[in-house]
């Protein structure tokens, strides 16, 4: 008995000895498997810029060799990393044999196609994030059925298709999901309830439609909801009062109605609230307790009317207000100082009048005060240049009086001041000089006199300078800095002269005679249908071109006579009228530039309206000339000019400025100033015509860039349509009509309507 219980003992040991052995066994065969595995991913990569996987070799342990790979203590894989390397190729299906795998992020890399099906076995699976990459096709609904997800992020792919609804069947352990920057489309699927421990989803800058699901709010812990960018439509106050937990909401750019959902403030924990660019109407509510977190706060562009409560102060820890582009009338609250962490606040394009507030000058940090487009009255506060951290100071298009504060010189991080359409008087404050980063500088269509301070041409950073529809005088000064700017800076100052205007006489003032200048020689030449040039007498026009608001008399003088050595035969049968001071005046000049209207080197745009060359004179001057095609548009030579005449009269920094025009029975030709960069179209995807030829995209149009040159084409169309009495419609708003400078700063092209 005895001897059989030995042998039981022995083979029982022996039994556990073998079974360790061969488990050991099984387990450094699986290693090895997982190995192969990794090198199979590695041979799917077809670019590795970076040699991010140069340790993944065959003698290697992936354990400890493989860069980005970790393991768990029983030695299998457990984590793969690759962020940011930037590998081009395709996910292999034999990662889906990694059966511990926990973690797989490779966000910032290149991999196409899609996520093989066979990742549906990876039962371990918690975080998969394969953000910024080129995957395609449509989000993979096997994702549901993985019951560990809890981080699923897919953001910035090539993504199309509806969000399936079986992707949120089982995600009861699911904390975060992200399809931001795809091209997704359809409806929020009403499964996402389900996800009961769901902190946050993104799903903006997409195509969804649709409503957001009732119900949402019912996830008691859901914190951060971003659908903007989108086409989501409904009302959403009442779902979102419900959701209590609230840290970020952004609904921006999207067709929501409603009253907007500004009880969210008084959430305890919200932080941002972003509801800009949809159709919210009313009043904003008192604010009561405004939570002691929220620093970032966008209403801007819906329909918001009544007054600013008073109550917004009570926000404490705002850095960021904007509620521009309302319907709000009222006055700016006088306790406005009380947000002393502001950072930036926008107020522009309502119905607010009264005063700016002095309470402005006590936010020390304050960077961007945009107060534009309002009806203020009253001064400039000189309080305001205690805001030495300033970087943008726009209170255009107001009925501001006074002087220029004298101070604002403090301002030493200034880089936008734009002042213009007030009734600014007074002196240009020669401190303006100092402001070392200024940029933009806008004093025009004010009252402002004097001469021109010398210490303006310090501003070497300056893109946009515009000085015109004052009553300045005297000599413009000679630096090159402020020479840039063409005669356009400069115009309707009746006093002012030199280069880029005309000449000074001995006193320093312009040397013209009364309100006229009658030219002694001027020309013109035709085009004749094949390419012949006409040799006729022009007729040269002088006009004066007056703002909308000024109250000086338009001028216009024509004086005939016939080019030299030329034949009583060949009198003139044009116009030629020119609105710009700075363009010559001789025949010989126009003759040699008008050759550029036979030369196709010369040709940089045309269409079934008409062809557009480039004409350049002595002294490096170069205009636009557009022949028009017009194909029985026009019915006469009064309907003509008045159109041209009317568009003649358009003073803003993004409009192309026309020159002039001329007429004839068989012939049409629109002056504008040379824009130099050509258009914003060829800028973006190449160009077809000669001279303006920018390859397959201009690498230098930065994503910074773009934004200003949208921001100026808004404010453009804006002025089109506020501030022009009647109100003037673009007619043909497209990217080839947006022209880029040397300092690519746009112009729109306003067309007149024999274009359209």
């Amino acid at each position: 008995m005895r001897r059989i219980h030995q042998f039981i003992v022995s083979h029982a040991l022996l039994f556990l000895i073998l079974a360790s052995f061969g488990i050991r066994i099984l387990i450094i065969s699986l290693a090895a498997t997982e190995k192969e595995i990794l090198l199979q991913f590695k041979g799917n990569i077809t670019n590795d810029p970076y040699n991010s996987l140069a340790s993944w070799v065959p003698s290697g342990n992936p354990c400890v060799d493989f860069s980005g790979v970790f393991c768990n203590p029983e030695g299998f894989v457990d984590k793969i990393v690759l962020w940011n390397t930037s590998l081009n190729g395709q996910l292999p299906a034999a990662l889906s044999g990694l059966s511990s795998l926990r973690v797989l992020t490779l966000f910032g890399n290149r991999f196409s196609g899609n996520i093989p099906q066979e990742y549906s076995l990876l039962q371990t699976l918690w975080k998969i994030n394969v953000s910024s990459n080129a995957l395609s096709g449509s989000i993979p609904d096997f994702i549901g059925d993985l019951p560990n997800i809890r981080f699923l992020d897919f953001s910035k792919n090539g993504y199309t298709g509806e969000i399936p609804f079986a992707l949120f069947k089982n995600c009861y352990k699911t904390k975060y999901v992200s399809f931001s920057h795809n091209s997704l489309s359809g409806s929020i699927p009403g499964s996402i309830v389900n996800c009961s421990k769901l902190e946050g989803f993104d799903f903006s800058f997409n195509n969804l439609t649709g409503e957001l699901p009732s119900r949402i709010c019912d996830i008691s812990v859901l914190k951060y909801v971003s659908v903007g960018s989108n086409a989501l439509s409904g009302s959403v106050l009442q779902e979102m009062s419900k959701c209590q937990s609230l840290l970020y909401l952004h609904l921006s750019r999207n067709s929501f109605t409603g009253l907007v959902p500004l009880g969210v403030l008084e959430f305890k924990n919200i932080t941002y609230f972003n509801v800009s660019h949809n159709g919210f109407f009313g009043e904003i509510p008192e604010i009561g307790t405004c939570s002691e977190t929220t620093e970032f706060i966008d209403a801007s562009w819906n329909s918001l009317d009544g007054e600013i409560p008073r109550s917004i102060s009570n926000c404490k820890r705002l850095k960021v207000l904007d509620l521009g582009f309302n319907r709000l009338n009222g006055t700016i609250p006088v306790n406005i100082g009380d947000l002393g962490r502001l950072l930036a606040i926008s107020l522009a394009n309502n119905s607010l009048s009264g005063t700016i507030p002095a309470g402005f000058g006590s936010i020390e940090l304050l960077q961007v005060l945009d107060l534009h487009n309002l009806d203020l009255a009253g001064g400039i506060p000189d309080d305001i240049s205690n805001c030495r951290f300033l970087r943008e100071l726009d209170v255009s298009g107001n009925t501001l009086e006074g002087h220029i504060p004298d101070t604002l010189y403090n301002m030493s991080n200034l880089e936008i001041l734009d002042l213009h359409r007030n009734h600014l008087s007074g002196s240009i404050p020669s401190s303006l000089g100092n402001l070392s980063k200024l940029q933009f500088l806008d004093l025009s269509q004010n009252s402002l006199s004097g001469s021109i301070p010398p210490l303006l041409g310090n501003l070497n950073m300056l893109t946009h300078f515009n000085l015109s529809y004052n009553n300045l005088s005297g000599i413009i000064p000679t630096d090159q800095t402020i020479q840039s700017f063409g005669a356009s800076a400069f115009f309707n100052n009746p006093g002012l002269c030199g280069s880029p205007l005309a000449s000074c006489s001995g006193g320093g003032t312009p040397s013209t005679t009364g309100k006229t200048m009658v030219l002694s020689v001027s020309a013109i030449v035709a085009i004749v249908a094949a390419a012949v040039i006409l040799t006729g007498v022009c007729v040269v026009t002088i006009m004066n071109i007056r703002a909308r608001k000024s109250k000086k008399e338009e001028v216009t003088v024509v004086v005939e006579s016939t080019p030299p050595g030329s034949s009583d035969s060949n009198v003139i049968i044009g116009k030629l009228v020119l609105f710009s001071k700075s363009l010559p005046s001789k025949y010989e000049d126009w003759e040699a530039g008008t050759k550029a209207l036979l030369d196709k080197e010369c040709l940089i745009g045309g269409g079934s309206i008409g062809t557009v060359y480039r004409t350049n004179f002595e002294g490096g001057i170069s205009i636009a000339v557009k022949k028009l095609e017009t194909l029985g548009r026009i019915r006469n030579q009064d309907e003509f000019e008045q159109e041209i005449g009317r568009l003649g009269n358009l003073q803003h920094p993004n409009l192309v400025a026309f020159q002039g025009y001329y007429w004839s029975s068989t012939m049409q030709l629109i002056l504008s100033e040379f824009i130099p960069n050509g258009n914003l179209y060829d800028n973006l995807h190449g160009s077809s015509y000669p001279s303006t030829s920018t390859g397959a995209g201009n690498s230098e149009l930065s994503w910074s860039r773009r934004f200003h040159i949208a921001l100026g084409t808004a404010r453009a169309l804006s002025y089109l349509h506020h501030d022009c009495r009647p109100p003037i419609l673009h007619l043909n708003i497209k990217s080839t009509n947006i022209l880029l400078d040397e300092s690519w700063i746009c112009s729109t092209r306003v067309g007149s309507k024999f274009e359209s």
